[in-house]
């Protein structure tokens, strides 16, 4: 599951804007979208995702994707960025 491939990546970037910059850079390994997300806040990193072919994986909810990404609040996306 993408849960544990986030509490094992070495860097991450939380949160819609810097997870957009890291695939823009070309950066990004993987996205992670919590399944219970606003679609206007994921539905264009998801498209500019599979326009560059990066794999996007989903975990049911924004809390769990936080929890993993050692935050206290929920998380919509974060990326596994390899640098």
């Amino acid at each position: 599951m993408s849960y544990d491939k986030v509490k094992q990546a070495k860097s991450i970037s939380i949160g819609t804007k810097k997870a957009t910059k890291m695939v823009e850079q070309g950066k990004a390994v993987e996205v992670i979208v919590a399944k219970d997300a606003d679609p206007r806040l994921t539905i264009k990193l998801v498209a500019l995702c599979k326009r560059m072919e990066i794999p996007i994986a989903y975990v049911d909810s924004m809390k769990l994707l936080g929890k993993a990404c050692g935050i206290d609040v929920g998380a919509a996306v974060a990326a596994v960025v390899n640098e």
